[in-house]
């Protein structure tokens, strides 16, 4: 059922190398300076193309799927999740607009995505809500002139301020304030708006080379033809978007798992302790025994959300379970792996701690651990409810 096709494995194969002749030598330096590597995604993607991956000929896309992007993605994680992370949001941004943009919207936006010459993102997150998109406080409202006028605040936004952002998808409550349920709508936000600060880049314990920026909206203004889909339909938007990229990020967290037992395994075979190498102990067999079964068990369900995506048949609880799983057991391969390689582990210089601080996050963005498993247990049949 998973064997993949010639093709992709060729795809796979090119970005691999790719990655690893290009990206790889590059990681350490790329977290140490947390600058997010202009050049290196512009020439990855003049080189190679991984963003058109995806998306139809008809805007320039080579015309694949879920599962090819998502083989790109793992082999890009493999040498940096943090570049992979950074691809993974242009794209399934330019997704957003693939599936609910308007025709002038595809036009305009949708080419510098797909050739890999801009980023975009996608706003929804917000400091006091975080996972809980009905809390979103945002606001849009229609002027007199016609405008809407956006005023609100946005946290740990990706892709949000680099200098080759085209735009941000800005998540804001469209409905009146005396309604009893908040209607949300999604606005495309070009680059330089009036009324758009994008803040300080983030500190960050992993990540440190992603574009990631609060954003401040203080009656930054657009037009109607900037609204993506219905008017109302932003949360259904943002949540489906979402979705779609829990197979991405899956693939992020078992590319870095790959990494941590390739690393542990070389590692393992060549490290002299008690008069033989360290592979030869049991308990160091047993810990990458157990990584293996990790990794594994992650790819075949993410192989099959993929999969079951580009068929159009992906259930959200096949998608919560792979993104569940693979984050979660990205940060148990990430800490066996530290204890494989014992205190230069522990050191910055040695692949395995970036790994384990940059897999953290995994279990915290597009939804949490937590949510994954409240929607694991409501599609199970369980009484869970959600605002």
């Amino acid at each position: 059922m998973f064997e993949l096709t010639q093709d992709q494995k060729n795809l796979q194969h090119t970005v691999r190398e790719w990655a690893q002749a290009e990206l790889a030598p590059r990681a350490y330096d790329l977290d140490k300076e947390a600058q997010f590597p202009t050049e290196l995604y512009l020439r990855m993607n003049r080189e190679i193309g991984v963003c058109a991956i995806p998306f139809k000929e008809e805007h320039g896309g080579v015309g694949l799927g879920v599962l090819e992007m998502s083989l790109a993605i793992e082999e890009l994680a493999r040498a940096d999740q943090t570049f992979a992370l950074s691809v993974m949001v242009a794209v399934a941004t330019g997704l957003t607009l693939q599936t609910f943009g308007s025709d002038m919207q595809k036009a305009k936006y949708l080419p510098e995505i797909v050739a890999g010459r801009a980023v975009g993102s996608i706003a929804g997150t917000e400091p006091q809500a975080g996972s809980w998109t009905a809390g979103f406080t945002t606001r849009a409202t229609k002027q007199t002139d016609g405008q809407w006028s956006i005023t609100g605040e946005k946290a740990f936004i990706t892709n949000s301020g680099a200098d080759i952002t085209a735009y941000n998808l800005i998540c804001a409550v469209t409905s009146a304030p005396t309604d009893p349920k908040s209607k949300m709508s999604l606005f495309l936000v070009p680059a330089g708006t009036p009324g758009v600060t994008i803040g300080k880049s983030y500190d960050k314990l992993g990540w440190r080379s992603s574009d990631t920026h609060p954003i401040y909206l203080d009656g930054a203004k657009v037009g109607d033809e900037m609204m993506v889909g219905n008017e109302g339909d932003g949360r259904y938007i943002v949540h489906k978007t979402y979705q779609s990229a829990r197979c991405f990020l899956s693939a992020c967290a078992l590319g870095l798992s790959q990494a941590c037992l390739d690393h542990s395994i070389a590692y393992a075979k060549d490290r002299q302790a008690f008069g033989r190498t360290l592979g030869g102990l049991q308990l160091v067999q047993k810990m990458i025994a157990d990584m293996a079964v990790k990794v594994e068990t992650s790819r075949l369900l993410a192989r099959q959300a993929a999969m079951k995506a580009d068929q159009g048949t992906a259930s959200i609880l096949e998608l919560a379970m792979a993104k569940y799983h693979c984050c979660e057991m990205s940060s148990e391969v990430a800490d066996l792996a530290l204890q494989v390689h014992g205190g230069f582990g522990f050191m910055n210089d040695c692949p395995i701690s970036r790994y384990l601080r940059d897999t953290r996050i995994t279990r915290i963005g597009d939804g949490s651990s937590q949510i994954q498993t409240m929607i694991i247990a409501k599609e199970l049949g369980l009484d869970v409810t959600f605002t």
